[in-house]
């Protein structure tokens, strides 16, 4: 068990590649066993990431877990993986949304099954890679090698102008990537020239002393990179499409987990690295955040495709977040720590019932359906309940997330707040408006009266969502408790760059809310 634990976060990232190689031993021709075998598999790596949350200690912000050897020692490159608060809770994302999305894709996937389930394994590693690297070359590679996975699995399985879709979104994320790398590279040589070693330590490059003029340009460079996967306004174009036209087991990816890593790349290193420049824009950021919140709340409420009112949603909600993270309160980021997981979950499951109707349906657009609830109350009842989480009713996770930031932001950044808090208007009708057409409006289309309602696989892949739904809702503490000293620790790195006053100490905070 030792052993096992010493080496966990190696055998999360790498015991999907492995269970690549033994998929690569069977027939493609026999597609159960294939689909069987990678679901299960992908089981197996939720469970193994479930001892994460077990052995973590919750009362220190110290990373976790580390593994560290040299890998490139002439150029100061090393295999240095550990996580914290932050990077636990995605990883654990990770690992549930890959299971749920090979679930869903049983009936949607037909066709090259065997490279399918392939491709989602290997994102499997990409991802978790990504969030456990502490090598800043290590973590540039897994961020890049996510893009071929997910190219192939728009380009292939997508509908639509698929390919479109899928060149589109490489080539943004692409392009963003490289000028974020030469970001990297100019503070690696900055720390070089200023001791004299070569590294690509995250934790030493943080103490590299960059002047504020340069900090601004550099911060330029990174946020490009890490604006695009947000997708932030204006940087969010190639969302739609890709959402739109990506199979559905890619969608919950993309939603669910890619979005996040544009957060999760300022948390860790534009904002601790460039700490006067993130400062300094921050207000700027965090206009466009709250532009994107009423640009995707505005564009929701006239679409007429399920999936693309969902992926312009994701927009509006992500601009919640990087509200709370910019504001720089200790309980604005953890809501947009919180609300990160809330919108994996809750995006996520409005993915996974939009797929269901199209599968049903063969159709996305809200005009060719109505009455569904008198065919699927139970699909019905769950759609509900996730589009209410979505929302933000209190007593499910998107509450608790929402809360925190509005609450935490307000008192920076009162009039961005106060503009932003109209989001939540504006989610509940474009939200619960679709939710109306499609589940009661009067049935035109003779089609609805073959309307299966969800069959108990469909049941079991959402139902771990819904659960959680509740639970974060109603009892946030685990996650509050494990983020806790993480968020304190950064503010604690940046508190030169702010008044100390400003740093609240979050228990205290939460006590007085």
């Amino acid at each position: 068990m030792t052993f096992f634990i010493r080496y966990l976060l190696t055998i999360l990232i790498f015991f999907p590649t492995a269970s690549v190689l033994l998929l690569l031993l069977i027939n493609k021709k026999n597609e159960g066993l294939l689909r069987n075998l990678s679901t299960f598999l992908a089981l197996v790596e939720f469970i193994l990431s479930l001892y994460l949350f077990v052995y973590f200690k919750p009362d220190t912000y110290k990373f976790q877990f580390v593994e560290k050897f040299n890998w490139i020692p002439s150029f100061g490159a090393s295999y240095f993986l550990g996580i914290d608060g932050l990077s636990l809770f995605l990883i654990l994302l990770t690992t549930l949304l890959t299971f749920i999305s090979l679930l869903s894709s049983y009936k949607y996937i037909k066709e090259n099954v065997k490279e399918f389930v392939i491709l989602m394994l290997l994102l499997e590693t990409f991802m978790i890679g990504t969030f456990a690297a502490l090598d800043i070359l290590l973590f540039y590679l897994f961020w890049e090698f996510m893009l071929i996975p997910m190219y192939f699995i728009i380009g292939m399985w997508g509908t639509g102008r698929r390919v479109y879709s899928a060149v589109k979104f490489v080539l943004y994320t692409l392009s963003g990537s490289l000028i974020m790398l030469f970001g990297f590279i100019y503070i690696f040589m900055m720390h070089y020239n200023q001791t004299g070693n070569f590294t690509f330590n995250l934790l030493r490059l943080y103490h590299t002393h960059i002047p504020e003029g340069l900090q601004i340009l550099l911060f330029i460079a990174l946020f490009l990179g890490f604006a695009v996967k947000i997708p932030l306004f204006p940087f969010h174009t190639w969302l739609p499409d890709a959402h739109t036209e990506a199979p559905t087991a890619g969608s919950v990816i993309l939603a669910g987990v890619l979005l996040k890593f544009g957060v999760y790349g300022f948390f860790r290193f534009a904002i601790p690295l460039l700490p006067r420049a993130s400062f300094a824009v921050a207000p700027y950021i965090i206009l466009l955040g709250v532009i994107g919140i009423l640009y995707g709340a505005f564009v929701s409420i006239v679409q007429k495709d399920l999936k693309r009112l969902v992926a312009f949603s994701s927009v509006s909600h992500m601009g919640f977040i990087i509200l709370g993270l910019f504001a720089m309160s200790a309980i604005s980021i953890s809501g947009s720590i919180i609300q990160l997981l809330n919108h994996g979950i809750t995006t996520g499951a409005l993915f996974l019932f939009v797929g269901m109707l199209y599968e049903r349906m063969h159709s996305r657009q809200i005009k060719d359906f109505g009455g569904v609830a008198k065919k699927a109350p139970i699909l019905t009842t769950l759609f509900l309940i996730s589009v209410l989480a979505s929302v933000g009713l209190p007593g499910l996770n998107g509450f608790i997330g929402e809360f925190l930031i509005l609450i935490g932001s307000f008192r920076y950044f009162p009039v961005y707040t106060i503009v932003a808090t109209s989001g939540v208007i504006f989610a509940a009708v474009y939200l619960l408006w679709m939710f109306q057409r499609v589940m009661f409006h009067e049935i035109t289309n003779p089609e609805i009266e073959k309307f299966e309602d969800m069959n108990l696989r469909e049941i079991f892949t959402v139902l771990p969502l819904i659960i959680l739904m509740f639970f974060i809702g109603f009892y946030p503490i685990p996650i509050l408790d494990r983020i806790d000293p993480t968020v304190i620790h950064f503010l604690s790195m940046l508190h030169h760059y702010r008044n100390s006053n400003s740093i609240i100490k979050l228990k205290t905070g939460l006590s007085n809310v």
